[in-house]
């Protein structure tokens, strides 16, 4: 997995410019990704890269169509010291798995890392870098594909089985 590391305070805007809001598309989204900010990005990002930040990923405006931009363009992990409350739970209702890693800044820019989530830490240049636990719940949702996902799954465990809420 590449790394494309970006620093503090990233904000929507900056993850997908607002003249794209009228695309709900992932993949079209992508093609537009940190436009302006790292243009060789949208062209150059693969299945299983990921975003390595600092502080405050994510902060500005309510935009699920900034996770909705790095889900198109392959991104599944988003890694940084800090993110913005929103932005974290609109990642993990679109699928993306964000971890808390007070390292992330020491992570290379195109540096290869692994993520050992049950074990606590990634992997980069040969340190293991330790990672803040994800609740199960949320990694539920992350694994069913996201929230509407998971409500689907929910829906026909419910209806298979006969229970209500």
């Amino acid at each position: 997995m590449r790394v494309w590391k970006f620093g503090d305070n990233i904000d929507t805007d900056a993850i997908i410019p607002g003249r794209y809001l009228v695309i709900y598309d992932p993949r079209t989204l992508a093609a537009h990704a940190f436009e302006g900010t790292r243009d060789e990005f949208a062209e150059s990002a693969r299945e299983g890269d990921i975003i390595v930040a600092g502080r405050n990923f994510g902060c500005g405006s309510s935009r699920e169509h900034a996770p909705l931009a790095l889900l198109g363009a392959g991104v599944r992990v988003v890694i940084a010291r800090s993110f913005a409350r929103i932005f974290y739970r609109n990642a993990i209702n679109v699928g993306i798995l964000p971890l808390v890693c007070r390292d992330a800044p020491s992570i290379e820019d195109g540096s290869a890392i692994a993520v050992h989530l049950r074990d606590g830490y990634i992997e980069s240049g040969g340190k293991k870098l330790p990672i803040e636990p994800v609740p199960a719940f949320l990694q539920e949702i992350i694994d069913a594909g996201g929230l509407v996902e998971y409500a689907k799954k929910l829906e026909r465990v419910e209806t298979c089985t006969g229970s209500q809420s």
